[in-house]
């Protein structure tokens, strides 16, 4: 994993500092995002994984899938990914990218999972506390874990806050274990 990211780094903090530089940060996050979920997708891996085919064609190919959602500079870094056998980089490409974008803007994305729906009071609630906490504007996106059983699991960057019921439940089984 290390070593994706390590190869990743150089081309999101390119793409990066382009996107800075013409003021297309929004633009340049919708790319990649999609470039990342196209990446993703076992067709595409497929394609971008074949050992015959030039990577002219797998660059053109793979941009068809993206259906427009490319701009000419995105086609350009998708066609250099390509010659350079690094579009399966793609996914640790954008969450880097997105992982500048956050420290530019003094934000931070945070995923929290619980066993049930959380209202929007307490999501406004949880991103007021952490917002607090973390001295930045909170990005909060939630999950449904039913194995949780009870309580939250919030990930903010390294940073996980284990609160639930599971957690706690391993906790013990390990505390009982030794």
């Amino acid at each position: 994993m290390a070593e994706l990211i390590t190869l990743a780094r150089p081309y999101a903090n390119a793409a990066f500092a382009v996107a800075q530089d013409s003021g297309t940060l929004d633009e340049w996050s919708e790319m990649l995002a999609f470039a990342s979920a196209v990446a993703s997708d076992p067709q595409a891996k497929a394609l971008v994984m074949h050992p015959t085919l030039p990577d002219e064609q797998k660059a053109s190919a793979f941009a068809d899938f993206c259906e427009g959602k490319l701009s000419e500079q995105g086609r350009n870094f998708i066609a250099l990914l390509a010659e350079n056998k690094r579009l399966p980089l793609l996914p640790e490409i954008n969450a880097l990218f997105e992982g500048l974008r956050a420290q530019l803007e003094s934000s931070v994305n945070v995923e929290m999972a619980s066993p049930f729906d959380v209202s929007s009071d307490e999501d406004a609630k949880l991103v007021e506390a952490l917002s607090r906490k973390l001295g930045r504007k909170v990005n909060l996106s939630t999950t449904t874990d039913k194995s949780l059983i009870g309580g939250v699991v919030i990930r903010a960057g390294d940073v996980v806050i284990d609160a639930s019921v599971r957690g706690k439940l391993e906790k013990l089984a390990e505390a009982i274990g030794s």
